[in-house]
C-alpha cells in the first residue's frame, strides 16, 4: 500500500484538495527550515546537511511510504546517536551508517517486520525518549550561553561537569539573544498562529545580530562559513568491508530508532487524520529515503511527529503536502542561502531547548512514576538512566530484555494448576472420583516460565494415587520446555506405578504432544478425549486390577 498511489485513486490529488495541501506543505517547509539546521548542527553536521536531509527524505517518504500525511526529515530523537557517530567516525562515517541503516530498514519492510515494533513497551519508549531530551538540552548549553568549556569528556556526566564549571563565564550578548529567541518560541504561538514561532524567533534574532553585530556571538557564517545555495552533486562515501563491519552497530541503532519513531509518527497521524498505514511499506519508504539522503549530502531521517501534526492541522491530507514541504526547502536553499550567515547558533539552541522539552514528555513520565506498577516504574527509570549515563543502544537492549523477563514472570504467575475435588466434579462425576484417581486442571499457557510451577505442584502427589488425570482444556499453548517437564514427571510417576492420562486438549496441543512423542510414552492415542471417558477408562482399569 503506497500512500501516493492510494491517494491518487482516492482522488486526493484533485483540484479541490490541491490548495489546502499546498498551504500545509508551505507551512511545514517553513517550520522544518530552522529545525533541520538545528538538528544538523547538534548532530555534528553542517546546517545545510539538515536541509538536504529534509528535502530528500521528505520527498521520497511522501511518495513511497504508506502514511498519507507523515512528514519525514532530521529529528531530535537522532541527535544523541548521530552526534556520537560523527564524533567517532566523522561525517563520512555518519553517512555510511545512514545508508546501511536504510538497507536494514528496507530489508525489515520487505520481510514484513514492521509489526514487531509494537512489542516495545511504553516504559522503554518513554524512558529513552526522555533520556534523549535531557542529552539534547544539556548539549545545547554551549551555544545557548556562549560557553567555552575548558574540558569535556566522552560520557554525559563528564560533559555536564565541564559545562557547569564554565557557566559563570557565559557570554552576555549570546545569552540575551538566546533568551529572546526562547521567549519568542514559547510566547508567539499564543499571539500569531499562522506563522511558525521557531521561524519568527530565528528571523528576529538574526535581524538583531545583523544590525548590531554583537561581538563574540557565534553565527552560521562564523562557525561554518555560511550555507551554499542549491543541492550538492550526488556523492557516494568511500566504503570498505572493514568500514562496514565497524559501522554495523551504529547502523542497527539508527535503523531501530528510525523504525520506532517513524511508526509512532504514522500511528499519531492515523489518529489525527483518520487514515491507516501499512507498517511494512512505511519501513520500505523510510529505508529508500535513508539510502538516498546521504548520497545527496544528508544523513539519517525518520518520521517527524511535530511536523506531521502541523501538516494535518493546516489541512494536509495527502502525500502532496510532504512533496511541497520538500520543494519549499529547495526554494529556500536556492533563494535565501546567503542570508543564513547571520543566524546565531544561540537561536537554534533556543529552538532545541523547546524541542527537548516537548520530547521529554515530562507529564507522561511523571504520570508513569506515580501510577504505573512497580515493575514498570523500575523499567522506566532503568531505561532513562542508561540512556543518559551509558548509551542508547544499551538502554533499549536492556529495557526490552527486562520487559520480556517481566512479561514472562507475569505470565508464569497466571498459570494455575489445581487439584479437582468431588464437589468441583459433581456435574461430571456425581458418584465421586474412583478410588486412587486424582484430577488436576491446568489453566494458562504451558511454557518454560511455568515449567517450575508445574513440576513443583505435581511432585507432591499423594502416595495412594494410582491414576493422575490432567485436564488441558484451558491450555492455549505449550512449548518444548513444558512438554519436556511433563515427560520427565510422567516417567517419574510411571516408576512409582502411577498412570498419567491427558484429556480435553485442543487440536493444536494434541498435535504437539503427539509429535513430541509424549502420547506414545503415555500409551494414549488422543489427548482430546473428554474427562468422562478418561474416568471411565480409569474405573475399568481399577476393576480389572
Amino acid at each position: 500500500m503506497i500512500a501516493a498511489l492510494e491517494s491518487w485513486r482516492a482522488g486526493l490529488f484533485h483540484r479541490r484538495h490541491l490548495m489546502r495541501n499546498l498551504g500545509a506543505g508551505l507551512v511545514v517547509g517553513v517550520v522544518a527550515l530552522p529545525l533541520a539546521m538545528a538538528f544538523a548542527i547538534a548532530s555534528g553536521a553542517r546546517p545545510e546537511q539538515g536541509i538536504y536531509t529534509g528535502i530528500v527524505a521528505g520527498f521520497l517518504t511522501a511518495l513511497l511510504g504508506s502514511s498519507r500525511v507523515s512528514i519525514s526529515g532530521p529529528t531530535g530523537a537522532f541527535i544523541a546517536i548521530l552526534a556520537g557517530i560523527t564524533a567517532k567516525y566523522g561525517i563520512d562515517g555518519l553517512q555510511i551508517a545512514s545508508i546501511m541503516a536504510g538497507l536494514i530498514l528496507l530489508a525489515m519492510g520487505l520481510v514484513k517486520l514492521g509489526g514487531i515494533i509494537r512489542f516495545i513497551p511504553t516504559p522503554v519508549i518513554t524512558g529513552f525518549t526522555s533520556g534523549i531530551a535531557i542529552i539534547i538540552w544539556v548539549g545545547q548549553w554551549k551555544d545557548f550561553f556562549g560557553l567555552h568549556p575548558a574540558a569535556s569528556g566522552r560520557h554525559f556526566h563528564e560533559k555536564l561537569a565541564a559545562l557547569v564549571a564554565a557557566l559563570p563565564d557565559f557570554h552576555l550578548a549570546t545569552t540575551l539573544l538566546a533568551l529572546s529567541a526562547l521567549a519568542l518560541v514559547v510566547i508567539m504561538p499564543r499571539l500569531i498562529r499562522r506563522i511558525p514561532s521557531p521561524l519568527i524567533a530565528m528571523v528576529a534574532v538574526t535581524v538583531a545580530q545583523a544590525y548590531f553585530h554583537f561581538d563574540g556571538v557565534a553565527t552560521i557564517g562564523s562557525a561554518f562559513g555560511g550555507i551554499p545555495p542549491g543541492l550538492p552533486e550526488p556523492h557516494l562515501p568511500s566504503v570498505s568491508f572493514a568500514r562496514v563491519l565497524e559501522l554495523l552497530g551504529p547502523a542497527i541503532t539508527i535503523a531501530m530508532l528510525g523504525a520506532i519513531e517513524s511508526l509512532l509518527c504514522a500511528v499519531v497521524a492515523d489518529g489525527m487524520a483518520g487514515t491507516r498505514h501499512n507498517p511494512n511499506q512505511e519501513l520500505v519508504g523510510l529505508g529508500i529515503a535513508n539510502i538516498a539522503a546521504p548520497i545527496f549530502g544528508g544523513f539519517a531521517a525518520t518520521g517527524a511527529i511535530a511536523r506531521t501534526a502541523t501538516s494535518i492541522r493546516n489541512g494536509g491530507d495527502s502525500p502532496l503536502a510532504g512533496v511541497v514541504h520538500a520543494l519549499t526547502l529547495v526554494a529556500v536553499l536556492v533563494a535565501l542561502a546567503p542570508l543564513a550567515a547571520n543566524i546565531p547558533l544561540a537561536a537554534l539552541a533556543a529552538i532545541l531547548f523547546v524541542v527537548a522539552w516537548n520530547m521529554s514528555e515530562a507529564r507522561h513520565f511523571v504520570d508513569l512514576l506515580r501510577h504505573a506498577p512497580v515493575n514498570d516504574k523500575v523499567l522506566l527509570l532503568i531505561t532513562f538512566l542508561l540512556t543518559v549515563f551509558a548509551d542508547l543502544v544499551i538502554a533499549v537492549n536492556v529495557g526490552v530484555l527486562l520487559a520480556a523477563l517481566l512479561f514472562m514472570k507475569r505470565m508464569s504467575e497466571t498459570v494455575t494448576i489445581e487439584g479437582e475435588s468431588d464437589t468441583s466434579l459433581a456435574a461430571v462425576c456425581p458418584v465421586g472420583l474412583p478410588k486412587g484417581v486424582q484430577v488436576y486442571s491446568i489453566d494458562g499457557p504451558l511454557f518454560f516460565g511455568a515449567a517450575a510451577t508445574f513440576e513443583r505442584t505435581l511432585a507432591g502427589l499423594h502416595d495412594h494415587t494410582r491414576v493422575l488425570i490432567l485436564r488441558l482444556g484451558q491450555v492455549p499453548m505449550a512449548d518444548v520446555t513444558a512438554m519436556q517437564a511433563l515427560a520427565d514427571l510422567t516417567r517419574h510417576f510411571q516408576q512409582r506405578g502411577v498412570k498419567v492420562r491427558l484429556c480435553e486438549a485442543n487440536a493444536r496441543i494434541n498435535d504437539k504432544l503427539a509429535n513430541f512423542g509424549l502420547l506414545d510414552q503415555l500409551g494414549q492415542a488422543d489427548a482430546r478425549i473428554s474427562l468422562v471417558d478418561v474416568l471411565a477408562q480409569a474405573a475399568d482399569e481399577g476393576a480389572a486390577a
